[in-house]
């Protein structure tokens, strides 16, 4: 039986699971997302990843500053709406939006709640060096990412799985739990199982401060760091190449066999000492470039053994 779904979302992770939902016949009556935004050198306002794929659907398209107010949850219960779908929407849904569809509101959350409820659930996995993560469906209520469980599946974290690698992964796998979970509550047989009280963490929002990379820690604790954070919003460390000190990111890394002062190149292969043993850079990229392999970068800034990458 095919559902009328509201569906909310904005980032390229949401786009698999609107055309999943689609594409299984259901009739979505509106898709919420976030405004449009200004990006690019011409600071041009350009739609959500969700918003460019709803028009080519041809569904209705709401972008609501806010939620909360009555004229927002009279548009909302206007849709006439069995569910609600969130998937990365990036806005808080309030009771008047909760309560509105005959079968609630059901989430698809990057991560095996309870653990890493919150904004940056891949990222903070493999920052954390966790060797599993996965996709839940949970319904939601007023607490983040609180509310009782219906599916989920397991993904092994690899050891040099980057953050982009598991998200690409983890996008088209929930993408189809979310289908298979409308299938069964169209049924009546979709059923919940609240979070346990152990094990909760909470993926905090990435800030700017925490992507240096800090070479005094161990080696393992960088290499984390650095996969975590690919390719977005980066790693980095800062050196000086004549003209002052520069930012540049860092993409790969390779757990590597060396020990010596932290920060400081241990070789013309890009080896850097970090607080216990050490990691090989495998791939950069500096302001205004595109990536390149590590032992490219060094040749042409001319950075030698015992320089130092604060």
């Amino acid at each position: 039986m095919s559902l009328r779904v509201v569906f909310m979302g904005t980032p390229d992770f949401a786009v698999p699971t609107l055309s999943e939902i689609v594409g299984q016949g259901h009739e979505v009556v509106a898709v919420y997302t976030r405004a449009p935004a200004a990006a690019g050198r011409g600071m041009e306002l350009r739609p959500s990843p969700v918003h460019r794929m709803a028009e080519r659907f041809g569904l209705e398209v709401l972008t609501p500053k806010s939620l909360r107010n009555e004229e927002a949850a009279e548009v909302f219960r206007a849709h006439e709406a069995d569910v609600a779908v969130v998937v990365a929407y990036g806005m808080i849904l309030p009771t008047s939006i909760l309560g509105r569809t005959g079968l609630g509101c059901l989430n698809l959350h990057a991560s095996l709640l309870p653990r890493w409820r919150g904004a940056a659930p891949i990222q903070r996995a493999i920052m954390a060096g966790d060797k599993e993560t996965g996709v839940a469906v949970m319904k939601m209520e007023e607490g983040l990412d609180t509310g009782p469980v219906a599916m989920a599946e397991r993904v092994a974290i690899t050891p040099d799985m980057t953050a982009g690698e598991l998200h690409d992964k983890l996008m088209g796998l929930g993408a189809d739990l979310m289908v298979r979970a409308l299938a069964a509550l169209s049924r009546g047989g979709l059923n919940f199982t609240p979070q346990p009280e152990q094990g909760v963490t909470y993926a905090h929002k990435l800030t700017n401060a925490e992507a240096q990379i800090d070479w005094a820690k161990p080696a393992q604790a960088v290499h984390d760091h650095v996969r975590g954070l690919s390719p977005f919003p980066g790693s980095f460390f800062a050196a000086d190449f004549g003209k002052g000190a520069e930012r540049v990111k860092v993409l790969r890394t390779a757990i590597g066999d060396g020990q010596g002062e932290p920060g400081r190149l241990l070789n013309d292969k890009g080896l850097v000492a970090c607080g216990d043993g050490a990691v090989r850079l495998l791939q950069v990229q500096r302001a205004g470039k595109g990536p390149m392999s590590a032992e490219e970068f060094l040749r042409g800034v001319r950075l030698g053994t015992g320089a130092s990458l604060a």
